[in-house]
């Protein structure tokens, strides 16, 4: 029971936070849209640690989106996306390498998760007119630079501190 309680604690924290991040980004228009940089997704780094990430990102994701005004299509692909890339980063964070000295691996599969999902609902439920190819790309860059630069590095100081999730 104690530990059920921890996890679901620890979830609630990363979805607050989540969208706390994601409502501060979207003040500056960085939050939605074809370039996008939300800083919130340096969090996808935590399934690394903890599994109770996994529906905090996937719930923070969706009230956000909630939050910021995105379309119904937006709100369930766009959280879909971050369930697929929380549950990918768990997984790699599972394998010896990434234990040892690979963990940035772990910040690659939001950033494949989102770049393969939110292109089409940026064309299709926004309709916006640029080529699925150059969404791609945009949606790439904002992922990377908040995956893999700013989760990369939560990810390192995170490794090096005494935190430890139990959760």
């Amino acid at each position: 029971m104690k530990k059920n309680t921890l996890r679901i604690t620890l979830a609630a924290v990363i979805a607050a936070v989540y969208v706390a991040l994601t409502l501060l980004i979207n003040a500056f228009d960085l939050a939605n849209g074809a370039i996008q940089v939300r800083v919130s997704e340096a969090l996808t780094v935590l399934p690394y640690f903890t599994p109770a990430a996994i529906p905090g990102l996937t719930i923070g994701c969706l009230l956000a989106n909630i939050f910021t005004g995105c379309a119904a299509g937006d709100i369930i692909f766009g959280s879909f996306a971050t369930l697929l890339g929380a549950i990918g980063t768990y997984c790699i964070g599972k394998l010896s390498v990434c234990k040892k000295k690979g963990a940035i691996l772990c910040t690659l599969p939001p950033v494949i998760a989102n770049t393969l999902i939110v292109p089409f609902v940026l064309k299709y439920v926004y309709g916006m007119p640029q080529s699925i190819p150059v969404l791609m790309g945009f949606l790439a860059i904002g992922e990377i630079i908040s995956c893999c630069i700013l989760g990369g590095l939560l990810l390192g100081a995170l490794r090096k501190s005494k935190v430890k999730f139990e959760a």
